[in-house]
């Protein structure tokens, strides 16, 4: 699946791709909206469909990833309610062998994702993962998501990669797809993001279960003659 031999930088989502989305599809999709109707006497069933449609209106912007944006919005503490489930923040398996064959090839390992700082750093605390990662970059940092082009024209003025040698891993098709036309070589999508629910079919990249498959192949040509990796 990948020519490890023209791989210098791996770029790496979080939520759903090193980090299981159960815990953010668990809080946006039952845990806030039950303390959103608490907070504002709704009926949670109503609280809900209000919730979807506000979501909805800002799906694919930045906006809809800023705990700011929606602590203003919806009147609650983002953040606060966050770390009311935050044991449910986890790692997706293999993901620290993965990171830690990727140190040992000295690949490039850069984190790139849509999650705010507030929650960023969260589950840094939680997980710690950051010490397997060689940067880590949030898009409200450059004022713009994943899925537009203007991300990663700020990326590559920010970091020192070549797109034709780079890889991507990522559970977002349409990120994906804007890495695609910004030139990203190889890319890879996640499957299964969210424990709790089913893989995806019919996916339009590459896809993967859960890392152990890159590491059925050694990343490190040294490694080929010797059959270890």
């Amino acid at each position: 699946m990948i020519d490890w031999s023209a791989i210098d930088t791996v770029f790496l989502d979080m939520d759903g791709t090193l980090l299981d989305l159960h815990f953010d599809n668990y809080f946006w999709l039952h845990h806030l909206p039950r303390r959103y109707a608490e907070h504002h006497n709704l009926d949670p069933d109503q609280a809900l469909e209000h919730l979807l449609s506000q979501f909805a209106s800002k799906q694919g912007t930045l906006d809809w990833y800023c705990t700011d944006y929606w602590s203003y919005t919806l009147a609650v503490d983002i953040p606060a309610l966050k770390r009311e489930v935050s044991h449910l923040i986890a790692e997706r398996p293999q993901v620290r062998r993965f990171l830690q064959q990727l140190g040992a090839d000295q690949r490039a390992r850069i984190l790139i994702t849509n999650a705010h700082r507030h929650s960023l750093n969260l589950k840094l605390d939680i997980t710690g993962i950051d010490a397997l990662l060689d940067q880590v970059i949030s898009s409200h940092d450059y004022g713009a998501p994943k899925e537009s082009r203007a991300f990663w024209q700020q990326l590559a003025t920010q970091v020192n990669f070549n797109p034709a040698r780079s890889l991507f891993i990522d559970d977002s098709e349409a990120v994906l797809r804007a890495a695609r036309a910004y030139g990203i070589k190889q890319l890879i999508c996640i499957r299964q993001p969210d424990s709790k629910q089913a893989p995806r079919g019919n996916l339009e990249f590459p896809a993967i279960d859960h890392f152990d498959e890159l590491l059925a192949t050694p990343l490190n040509d040294d490694l080929r003659g010797t059959g270890t990796g």
